[in-house]
């Protein structure tokens, strides 16, 4: 149909408008819908015209500017602006690139109103859908929009448009909806003069979190948008950023408080969106405001921690800047640095080493959340995979279990437990990852020796949950398995408790009855942390009410309840004790606690019998050892170290002729390690043998007969208890050992003495009754004699201080067995009524002054001597825990006891400081051997004094406990309060052979610093007034005399003198102590005499400089122990010097004649000095286990002897001999003078007890003689003291020789008389 031609109508302008043909004139008198016809007519007329068409184009001029007038483009109707944005979309592109309009208003109109009609595309559902569709691909494909560069207001116009755009998309809309879109937007930002920064906004604001939340289409339109335009619009982003980072000026954009989600998005989209904003954040990064500093952390720790990106490899300055916020000062900066970390190691192994070192500070931060989180870090990343974890970051875990807060150390072990649980018991990542963590068990068990109750009831949880099932290839260390004997003896303990809980509610109600049970709820109370004791009141009652849970609680704790059975009666109980209103209760969960600790939930006769099956696999070879990685050898002893930890606290468990059968053939292998363990399991569990099994026992007997005299040491001493202990007829079993081992003893074959002395001082210890007497005169005629008082052989004159086990002679080895063998003999017979003790005491006393050399022949190494020193030491000890015993010890024996602890061989001060205080937190020792501990001021290595001072604090506590939790021990406060050690260090003090000048400063200054290295400790807490009371026992020791020289002036100044220190430290220290003593103190009559009537002793000893002097700290020139050695006359004071980390590997002592001052150093520059092979856990040092000495190997020692010190005028080391005879003969000493000076007076030499004074230099002459020789380290020889030695007491009296001739070698002189 043909349309007639276009009829032109005339315009308001008096321009003709031609209208397509067929279409009217459009004017506002028609009504809407025919002028929506009209339109339509119109936009077809439009598109199908193209740019060649010139003449159309002219033509439909003046319809393309009525188009544009304000009736269309105000006009209300919605279809109608639709129509008319299409065609003017079309004239556009018609026309391009020259648009009809020409005034700058009518094309900021015009694009106005095409913008809105945009909004159209909202709805993708609505009939003019697509006429919306034609419109935007219509001005995306021509770029439309760009003609708008031209106008001044074009921002205004484009800010308008990506609003609308980014507001309309939506998940409805397709692909080209959007390539559309981008296409119109990414046009004018890439083809425009910049992008504004309302402009930059309106795309940015799509990536805010909230708007992302609310439109994820248009957070994607906006991201491929930057990704699209990247080149373009980064320095318009960095420009954003600099005004706002770095100039701040927030006002510049609406968006500047989210400046940092925008940062970490377009991170996200585009790196390279921020090239330039990566510097402006290291800027940020040191800013001085905490907060903002925190803000910046937080959105790099995403940046680096995204699992793809590079940053921190791309940008190393921006990096380690980051890694400079772990040790920022403000707290949230370094925990929130601390979270990132675990991020970055599951994200970027390859970080891992640069955050190591970060951690590792960290791990160490003063703020407990910090330190928690370093290991909530570390762990979760090792769970993810242990790889992405390195060693040094597990230590730090391990450091932290040790930790001083609760929370960090529960996280630590629960973290490593889960790990060990994962790799370990699951092998998850096979046998590389299972060795990397197998040391977690050992730790973990560790921990239970600390003393918070937390602690070991968590090893306990963690044991059941995490450590089981333990099969037999499980190696522990040593400790470890005495931990987990502890562990189970302490739930044996806490069983044994309620079993006598139970007894007492059987019997009738009484007060006494009342009162027994109370102190028994205490006990088990204080097993728990928090308020147990409610609680445990509470289920006491409950089972005096209930007699059904009574009878079920027996059957948990009886020896015959399965693992099975306890699980039922566990349920049973926790059922009835429920409660369903109450959803969390402590009570419950306490008391669930409770019968898991003494039910047998892993371990019952059933288990044991599954070891010893396993075990015998391993015996018989059929186990697969080989392929667990162990060999069968090692499976055996690591089977048999776990069984016998389960025979101390399983006992019953193991009776079963199977079991036996197996533990017998583990005492016929050569292994001898396994045969002692077995020994050991046969002694712990069979008491009924002899009855039940009377096979087992035929072949049992002659075993350990064989064992005990012919066996290992151990192996001896095992059997001979394992004898006494499970046959009636102990005594024909014992006395067939004994006789043919007394009568074959031979001191000319000293290896094959060791075991049968072994043997005999145990049979002697077990059995007094029947061997006492014989063993006198083995003691008397072999022991002493024969043994102690012969060196039969020559020792290795090597120099060394100390040699491991297997390099120590056999006599030396024998000597010392005969020294164990006096005292087992003497605590067997718990008497002195024959006076053996008091010659043993001598014997030892004079072993000790002798420096270990008893016979003084000088045939006997340096390492030997340090072996025997330390032996007498031990024993004197060891006697003292006897009471009848102690009373005998007098006080210049314990006085040469207490000096051990300041040998100059590391490792017998060492061990001797771990059998003190192993005894003493038994209280098993009286209270004035916890006084030597204050000598340890004195040593020179760190980590002993800290090992000191850490015994102290665990024994101090431990007393009090006793106290508080012992109404009784009221009575025995002589004995128990800790501060009744004050008279017992001040007498030792006073006693100190260092102590000779009571007015010299340097003395006095080592005395106040024994003195508070103890009163630091019991100065802790003021409890119940104690400051006053310490200070009124020093002012009452001063009313006294000194017991042990009461009628010596000397003596008694020296005492007052030290008591004036302790005063005067008492007095510095505590502005508590001027309050009145809760009661009076009373002094061991054994040290001091009674106080005297109208003896009044109100001088100072100490003048007002020199109180000054003490308390300034002023350093001091030389260090306490003297770096300068002297020569010493007894073993507890022997030379030794304070070593650098380079001399750590040995202790050198080296006789020249460097005079003293050429060493004197101050006790500050020293006191830091370590020796790095020796290492004390800081947090918690004690260390319960003793250490073997064959395998301590902190320190080795040597003693260089220069030329000089061979020849007759070198100076003996100033050993001095003591009588050891019955009363007559004498131990004589040979005394070498050395000229002090020239001009100096010549001091007549008189032999002393203990250690010379320390040495002062002498003379001019020799002081520049020494000047000019170069520095020795090591020991130097002593410039001979202004004053000799002093006279030794009665009873160990020494005769100075005055020349080698009058030395009387015969042993027979030097016999004890121990029947004296």
């Amino acid at each position: 149909m043909d349309f007639p031609a276009a009829q032109p109508k005339p315009a308001a302008d008096g321009k003709i408008i031609y209208y397509p043909p067929g279409v009217k004139e459009i004017t506002d008198k028609i009504t809407n819908d025919e002028v929506v016809k009209r339109l339509k007519m119109v936009v077809k007329t439009f598109m199908d015209m193209d740019q060649d068409s010139e003449d159309e184009k002219q033509q439909y001029l003046p319809l393309a500017l009525h188009l544009a007038s304000e009736f269309f483009l105000r006009n209300p109707n919605k279809d109608v602006r639709l129509l008319v944005a299409c065609c003017l979309a079309d004239i556009f592109r018609i026309y391009a690139p020259e648009a009809p309009y020409t005034s700058h208003d009518k094309l900021k109109d015009i694009f106005l109103f095409i913008t809105r009609q945009l909004k159209g595309l909202e709805d993708t559902k609505s009939p003019q859908f697509n006429r919306y569709f034609y419109l935007l691909e219509n001005l995306a494909w021509v770029k439309s929009y760009n003609i708008c560069f031209e106008l001044e207001d074009c921002n205004e116009i484009f800010i308008q448009l990506f609003r609308t755009l980014f507001s309309v998309i939506n998940n409805s809309h397709n692909q080209k909806v959007q390539m559309h879109m981008l296409d119109l937007m990414s046009s004018i930002i890439m083809e425009g003069d910049g992008v504004t920064q309302e402009l930059l906004d309106s795309i940015l604001i799509n990536l805010i979190p909230a708007h992302k939340n609310l439109n994820k289409q248009a957070f994607d339109l906006a991201k491929v948008l930057l990704k699209r335009t990247v080149q373009t619009i980064e320095p318009c982003i960095a420009n954003f950023f600099n005004q706002v980072l770095v100039l701040g000026k927030s006002s510049v954009s609406d968006l500047s408080e989210h400046v940092f989600d925008l940062i970490q998005e377009l991170f996200a989209i585009d790196p390279h969106l921020l090239l330039s904003v990566m510097p402006q954040l290291e800027f940020k990064l040191k800013s001085n405001d905490g907060e903002e500093r925190l803000a910046v952390v937080r959105l790099l720790a995403k940046l680096f921690g995204s699992k793809d990106s590079d940053l921190a490899t791309q940008n190393r300055p921006l990096w380690q800047c980051f890694l400079g916020r772990f040790n920022d000062i403000h707290v949230p900066v370094r925990l929130e640095s601390v979270k990132f970390a675990s991020h970055c190691l599951m994200n970027h192994p390859d970080l891992a080493k640069d955050l190591t070192e970060y951690l590792k500070v960290r791990s160490h931060d003063p703020e407990e959340a910090i330190r928690h989180d370093v290991i909530v870090t570390i762990i979760t990343a090792g769970k993810r995979d242990l790889s992405l974890v390195n060693d040094q970051l597990l230590g730090f875990v391990r450091e932290r279990t040790l930790d001083k807060r609760w929370r960090v150390r529960k996280e630590a072990m629960m973290g490593l437990a889960q790990l060990y649980k994962k790799y370990c018991l699951h092998a998850e990542a096979g046998k590389d990852a299972a060795e990397k963590v197998s040391w977690i068990k050992d730790k973990l068990l560790h921990i239970y020796y600390q003393n918070s109750i937390d602690d070991k009831l968590l090893v306990e949880k963690i044991f059941a949950q995490y450590l089981v099932p333990h099969n037999l290839e499980t190696d522990l260390d040593p400790n470890a398995v005495k931990a987990l004997n502890e562990m189970w003896k302490c739930q044996n303990m806490l069983r044994s408790h309620v079993r006598e809980l139970l007894d007492l509610h059987k019997q009738p109600t009484s007060e006494a009855n009342s009162a027994a049970m109370f102190g028994k709820l205490m006990t088990i109370a204080s097993k728990y942390p928090g308020k147990a004791q409610d609680f445990v009141k509470k289920f006491n009652q409950v089972l005096g009410d209930d007699e059904k849970l009574r009878s079920q609680l027996e059957l948990l704790i009886s020896p015959t309840c399965s693992c099975k059975q306890a699980d039922v009666c566990v349920r049973e109980i926790a059922r009835k004790l429920a409660n369903p209103k109450q959803p969390t209760n402590p009570f419950l969960e306490m008391v669930k606690f409770l019968l898991e600790r003494i039910a047998p939930v892993h371990i019952d006769s059933e288990a044991i019998s599954a070891l010893v099956k396993l075990m015998n696999k391993s015996i018989e070879g059929t186990a697969d050892d080989e392929e667990e990685g162990v060999s069968p050898d090692t499976a055996i002893r690591a089977g048999l170290e776990l069984l016998k930890v389960l025979s101390f606290t399983h006992p019953t468990s193991f009776h079963s002729a199977e079991t036996y059968e197996s533990l017998l053939q583990c005492l016929r292998m050569e292994d001898d390690k396994v045969a002692e363990a077995a020994i050991q399991i046969f002694r712990n569990t069979g008491h009924k043998i002899e009855t039940d099994l009377p096979q087992i026992r035929s072949t049992l007997i002659p075993i350990l007969h064989q064992k005990a005299k012919r066996g290992t040491p151990h192996q001896a001493k095992q059997a001979v208890h394992c004898i006494h202990a499970i046959f009636s007829n102990k005594e024909v079993q014992l006395a067939q050992i004994f006789e043919p081992l007394s009568r074959s003893l031979n001191a000319d074959v000293p290896e094959q003495l060791i075991t049968p002395l072994v043997s005999l001082g145990h049979i002697s210890m077990l059995a007094p009754d029947q061997f006492a007497s014989p063993m006198k005169s083995v003691v008397a005629n072999f022991i002493v004699k024969d043994l102690l008082m012969n060196d039969r052989s020559t020792g290795e004159k090597n120099g060394k201080l100390w040699s491991p086990d297997e390099e120590v002679s056999p006599e030396v080895l024998a000597k010392v067995q005969a020294i164990k063998l006096l005292v087992r003999w003497l605590l067997g017979m718990k008497n002195n009524q024959s006076k053996s003790a008091n010659s043993t005491l001598r014997l030892l006393s004079a072993m000790l002054v002798s420096e270990g050399d008893l016979t003084e022949q000088k045939r006997i190494s340096k390492s030997d001597m340090s072996r025997l020193r330390l032996a007498a030491g031990s024993a004197i000890m060891k006697l003292a825990q006897e009471p009848c015993y102690h009373e005998i010890i007098t006080p210049e024996q314990f006085q040469l006891c207490a000096l051990v602890i300041n040998d100059e061989c590391y490792q017998v001060r060492q061990i001797f400081a771990q059998k003190l205080h192993k005894a003493l937190v038994k209280l098993l020792l009286p209270l004035e051997y916890m006084a030597i501990f204050a000598l340890c001021a004195k040593d020179p290595v760190k980590e002993r004094r800290a090992h000191a001072r850490q015994c102290l604090l665990k024994n101090i506590s431990i007393r009090r406990e006793y106290i508080k939790q012992n109404p009784m021990a009221n009575e025995k406060l002589l004995s128990l309060l800790p501060e009744y050690v004050v008279p017992y260090m001040i007498h030792l003090l006073a006693h100190d052979p260092d102590f000779t000048k009571p007015q010299d400063v340097d003395q006095l200054r080592d005395v106040k610093e024994c003195l508070w290295f103890m009163l630091e400790v019991l100065m802790t807490k003021n409890e119940n007034n104690s400051h006053a009371f310490m200070k009124k026992m020093a002012e009452n020791i001063k009313l006294t005399r000194d017991a042990q020289s009461p009628d010596e002036p000397k003596a008694n100044e020296k005492l007052y003198t030290v008591c004036d220190v302790a005063l005067c430290v008492i007095n510095s220290k505590s502005a508590l102590c001027n309050a009145d003593s809760p009661k009076d103190p009373v002094l061991p009559t054994k040290f001091f005499t009674q106080p005297e009537k109208d003896f009044c002793n109100d001088r100072n000893y100490i003048s007002e400089e020199t109180r000054v002097l003490l308390l300034t700290g002023k350093p001091k020139p030389t260090g306490v122990l003297g770096t300068v050695n002297k020569p010493l006359s007894a073993t507890g004071r022997r030379p030794y010097i304070r070593t650098t980390g380079s001399e750590t590997g040995s202790n050198i002592s080296v006789n020249s004649d460097l005079s003293s001052s050429a060493g004197n150093r101050s006790r500050e520059q020293s006191a830091d000095i370590s020796e790095t092979g020796v290492s004390e856990n800081e947090e918690n040092p004690v260390r319960i286990i003793s250490v073997t000495p064959a395998k301590t190997e902190p320190v080795k020692n040597k003693e260089i002897n220069s030329d000089q010190a061979t020849q007759g005028n070198s100076t003996e080391r100033g050993k001095k001999r003591t009588a050891t005879a019955s009363g007559t003969e004498n131990i004589h000493q040979k005394t070498e003078e050395k000229t002090v000076d020239e001009t100096g007076p010549s001091l007549a030499a008189k032999t002393r007890r203990g250690r010379p004074p320390k040495p002062e230099p002498q003379g001019t002459t020799a002081k520049n003689e020494e000047t000019n020789k170069p520095p020795v380290r090591g020991r130097k020889r002593a410039a001979v003291g202004q004053e000799s030695p002093g006279s030794l007491e009665a009873g160990n009296a020494k005769a100075p020789k005055q020349q080698d001739t009058a030395k009387k070698p015969a042993a027979a002189q030097r016999q004890i008389d121990l029947q004296r």
